[in-house]
């Protein structure tokens, strides 16, 4: 372009620019993402961790570790020397002089602005005298000031001073690059073309390639498209899938297999000990022809996950190969899950598939979570997942005496039971088997059953959108037994005033009462405790979920309700004094009255209900959006695994299932963030006939094995209202124009009755 110029930087001073700049930029964020601050704490972690998950495996590879490891060291080294390019940079450019500022000839002459022309010559004279070259002073000074007493004193050159900023009148208008100027000598154009192809034709071309090839063939959970689609081949072509095809069809997950992952390896020792092993296994349908089951990398896998969960030892090659399969495990096994639930999606869409998924083999997939997790064959006993037991303790726990199968039965027993059948143990491994029991979760779980975006939110007809709430909360099995001991030690006096009794023979082991269901009580004694018990104090001021669960006609485990009988006498009683004076009204006057009373009373209920359905129903939209807008850290409690390779977080499944259609009600929702309480919906449409349905509500861990939780849930469903085909229909004008027309001729037609009327 005419009237332009571009210069290149030939001194270097202003490419000293764009490169601090370009330093920068990458060493401030690096330095606030890398520096590796969070070690010492991670450390600290570790020792808080050690009492309880000292002995496990992922405890120990991790504490190891952070030992060894060297790349917190190198990280803080590169960061430092990127700090020290920085920082050398700075200082080379806060020494660069401005070449380039703006021109003022009273800066050169060192006047003032607007100073005659007698002191212009006169200060010319002065500074002459001691820059002049003759004199021994600067010649470039000297040209300066030369050229500002020219541009002050001559007319022409004060005008292009003024007017141009420049006494010699308008320039070209100049743009620097802050490149050196070697970068375009024509000596170095080749060598610049070749870095450049290199760079924008080679390498990013390749990196990019190698992103979106490798990207492709991932789903969004880090799983191989080719692993999901084998999954839904072999769930779809076995239904009913028991645990050892369940097994074959796992290990046979393409990222087992060295031709699509780089972490599996063949070695040259597998053909040997991978033999060994199955002969130590026995039978494990090593002669099983069809593939992919047959393939050398599937039978290794099987042989390392059957020999995990035997407890087997094996060589240092092997264990580093098992580790591998059993850390991938977890997360093929919850893609399978998924995959189980889009198959029955599409088999309920599709007026049912006969092939399925059973609910059996869902359940399965969550099982052998668990197993991995655990190291721990479906057979063996669940006691084996604490620390210090072994297959010849277990005959002391199943004796007739104590009775002990599960963890639960374990801490339900009494201290001095507890500690003398664990008398095998020393003091300090059985203050370290307590210290892992109470560590473990126990879960209350609340269910809310309702319709939501009805007018009736309690009243369940055919086809609508089912809306069960469950809300969990997490506690840990010692506050429980804490909980336990304080009820153990409440005073004789106190139980024999409140007609308790002996507390011994009263107390109910708390995991019984908790997950094994609660004591019903008799259709007769629920309808005198709803209908004919007269309202007390407690019951106005009992909260509204209690009321909520009273009016869905289900009651959880949590808030079951137990009578001694001296209570269901007093119930009894009061129910028939109320029916005495019922029969004693003679007089019709006063039957209308309580009649009108009474109706009265059960419209402010009504109105009073609705308010609390409208504040439950915005309090639940509420959770809605704030549950979208909020993303929880999926790290929530470490779980205690001893042979599990790596740290394990607590993560649950909840749904609703037909256990006795073995079907799925509503899709498995994977809770990853339940750290304290966590509230999840589960929607499902309601049956399309009216009538009585039992359902269950099940959580299941997906790492622990027997702290599962079923739940019954009633589901009564009515006919669905038909809507009058003579319902009056709404015309709704589109526009203002339209509107006015309707208000008008509204108008006349309201003229025209009123004339009919008068005449």
């Amino acid at each position: 372009m005419a009237g332009q110029q571009f210069q290149y930087d030939d001194s270097g001073n202003t490419f000293f620019y764009f490169l601090t700049s370009f330093v920068g930029l990458i060493v401030i964020p690096a330095t606030y993402y890398l520096w590796p601050r969070d070690q010492n704490a991670e450390q600290l972690r570790l020792k808080s961790l050690r009492k309880v998950h000292g002995r496990c495996l992922w405890y120990r590879l991790k504490l190891m570790k952070s030992q060894q490891s060297v790349i917190p060291t190198l990280k803080k080294i590169a960061l430092l020397i990127g700090w020290a390019v920085f920082l050398f940079l700075a200082y080379k450019v806060s020494k660069i002089d401005r070449e380039y500022q703006e021109y003022n000839p009273y800066e050169v002459l060192e006047l003032q602005p607007g100073a005659s022309i007698a002191e212009i010559k006169r200060q010319y004279r002065l500074l002459s005298l001691k820059f002049h070259p003759d004199k021994g002073g600067d010649e470039k000074m000297f040209m300066r000031i030369s050229k500002a007493h020219e541009a002050l004193t001559d007319e022409e050159s004060r005008k292009n001073w003024e007017m141009y900023g420049n006494p010699d009148g308008p320039q070209a208008t100049s743009f620097g690059i802050a490149l050196p100027a070697w970068i375009v000598d024509q000596k170095n154009s080749m060598l610049v073309l070749l870095v450049y192809g290199l760079a924008f034709m080679v390498i990013l071309p390749v990196v990019v390639g190698t992103w979106w090839y490798r990207s492709i063939r991932y789903s969004g959970d880090q799983i191989l498209i080719n692993t999901t689609q084998l999954f839904m081949h072999f769930m779809y072509k076995t239904p009913n899938m028991n645990m050892k095809r369940l097994e074959m069809v796992l290990t046979a997950a393409f990222e087992f297999d060295p031709r699509s992952n780089k972490e599996a390896i063949i070695r040259p020792t597998d053909n040997t000990e991978v033999p060994q092993l199955i002969r130590e296994l026995g039978n494990i349908n090593v002669k099983k022809k069809e593939p992919p089951f047959c393939y050398p990398y599937s039978l290794k896998a099987r042989v390392l996950l059957l020999s995990h969960l035997n407890r087997m030892e094996v060589s240092e090659n092997v264990e580093e190969d098992q580790r591998f399969v059993v850390r991938k495990s977890p997360a093929l096994l919850q893609e399978m899950v998924n995959v189980g639930c889009q198959l029955t999606m599409m088999a309920n869409s599709r007026g049912g598939i006969q092939h399925a998924p059973r609910l059996a083999s869902i359940e399965n997939c969550m099982k052998l979570s668990q197993m991995i997790v655990q190291g721990l064959q479906e057979s063996k006993s669940h006691l084996l997942q604490l620390p210090h037991f072994e297959e010849e303790h277990l005959r002391y726990c199943v004796s007739k005496k104590y009775k002990v199968r599960s963890i639960q039965d374990l801490v339900s027993l009494k201290d001095a039971d507890r500690r003398n059948m664990l008398r095998f143990l020393g003091e300090e491994k059985y203050e370290e088997v307590m210290a892992v029991i109470g560590s473990f979760p126990h879960i209350n779980m609340d269910i809310k059953l309702q319709v939501l975006d009805d007018e009736d939110s309690n009243n369940i007809t055919a086809g609508s959108i089912v809306t069960v709430t469950v809300t969990l909360t997490r506690r840990t099995m010692m506050e429980f037994f804490e909980k336990e001991q304080e009820h153990t030690c409440v005073p004789e006096d106190q139980t024999a005033e409140e007609g308790q009794g002996d507390p011994s023979k009263n107390k109910s082991k708390v995991w019984q009462s908790k997950n094994k269901g609660t004591k019903k009580v008799p259709k007769s004694k629920k309808k005198k405790l709803t209908k004919k018990k007269p309202p007390s104090q407690q019951q106005q001021q009992q909260p509204k979920q209690d009321k909520q669960k009273q009016l869905n006609g289900t009651v959880s485990a949590n808030d079951a309700v137990t009578y001694t009988k001296e209570e269901e006498d007093d119930v009894s009683e009061k129910g028939s004094d109320s029916e005495d004076l019922d029969a004693n009204k003679d007089s019709p006057s006063e039957r209308e009255d309580e009649s009108d009373k009474q109706s009265e009373t059960e419209n402010d209920e009504i109105g009073g209900d609705d308010e609390e359905e409208w504040e439950a129903l915005q309090q639940s939209i509420q959770r809605r959006e704030r549950a979208l807008l909020e993303t929880k850290s999926k790290i929530t409690h470490p779980v205690y695994s001893l042979y599990f390779p790596e740290e394990k977080q607590e993560w649950w499944w909840l749904y609703i299932a037909d256990r006795k259609e073995q079907t799925l009600i509503s899709m498995p929702y994977h809770v990853c963030t339940l750290k304290e309480t966590e509230e999840v919906e589960l929607k499902f449409p309601a049956p399309s006939k009216p009538g009585n349905y039992q359902y269950s509500v099940i959580l299941k861990s997906d790492s622990y094995m027997g702290l599962d939780m079923i739940k019954p849930l009633k589901l009564e469903v009515h006919e669905a209202k038909h809507m009058p085909d003579n319902h009056p229909q709404w015309d709704i004008p589109e526009t203002e124009e339209e509107e006015e027309d309707q208000e008008d001729s509204d108008g006349i037609e309201e003229s025209e009755d009123e004339e009919e009327d008068n005449d």
